[in-house]
């Protein structure tokens, strides 16, 4: 990949950076099994007392309450009374239709064609739903995902290429390489004396797919 190239890469497909650390925070917050599952829940059935959600996800009402404060506080869902009861919402605001990207990534892995189409909406299975907060806590990080979005849309890149294009500096870069290698995030070929790296397919690379179909629809209001 050619330098003289890099600064229109950026431009053009690199989101801002106050969009990349609020879609990161996001991911931080629901990168654990049971929120992801709360949030599966209200995406699917909409506003919901606790009690309900509980049952929904086979939780108790404790450590659902206790997830749903965090998320509240990290406004990702919102409130609002119906007499004597507190029903949770998705907020409009909360990172990437996550669930939009795992129902049509889980139809792909599958063959669950139902899952394709758009606007459909059905629970996953709990071992996915699992598999996938786990892999995010992975990569939910704001350079692995600068990294990551780099790669997406610039293809197969040496370190080099890599620091150019997210300012990240090469020692940081090269660390979080190795990680994201050892992960499955991305592989690796030598040629020469230059190591290209490309991302892998998977719940990663749709969730930077995802975070810039959202802003290319909400802008700032992301």
């Amino acid at each position: 990949m050619s330098n003289n190239i890099l600064p229109e890469v950026k431009i053009k497909c690199m989101l801002p950076d106050t969009i990349m650390a609020r879609a990161v925070r996001g991911l931080t917050y629901i990168a654990h099994p049971l929120r992801l599952r709360i949030l599966e829940f209200l995406d699917v059935n909409g506003a919901s007392s606790v009690s309900a959600i509980a049952n929904g996800v086979g939780a108790e009402q404790m450590l659902v309450s206790q997830s749903l404060r965090k998320m509240r506080d990290a406004e990702l869902v919102r409130t609002h009374r119906r007499g004597i009861f507190v029903y949770y919402e998705i907020c409009r605001e909360y990172p990437a239709s996550i669930f939009v990207c795992m129902r049509k990534l889980f139809g792909h892995m599958t063959d669950q064609f139902r899952f394709l189409r758009t606007g459909h909406k059905e629970i996953l299975p709990t071992d996915y739903t699992t598999m996938v907060a786990n892999r995010i806590k992975l990569f939910a990080n704001y350079d692995k995902m600068r990294i990551l979005e780099y790669l997406t849309y610039s293809g197969e890149s040496c370190v080099s290429d890599i620091v150019s294009g997210t300012n990240i500096p090469q020692i940081k870069v090269s660390q979080y390489l190795k990680k994201l290698l050892d992960d499955d995030f991305v592989k690796s070929r030598r040629d020469g004396r230059h190591v290209y790296y490309e991302i892998t397919p998977g719940v990663h690379k749709t969730t930077i797919g995802c975070i810039h179909k959202r802003y290319d629809k909400n802008g700032n209001k992301f």
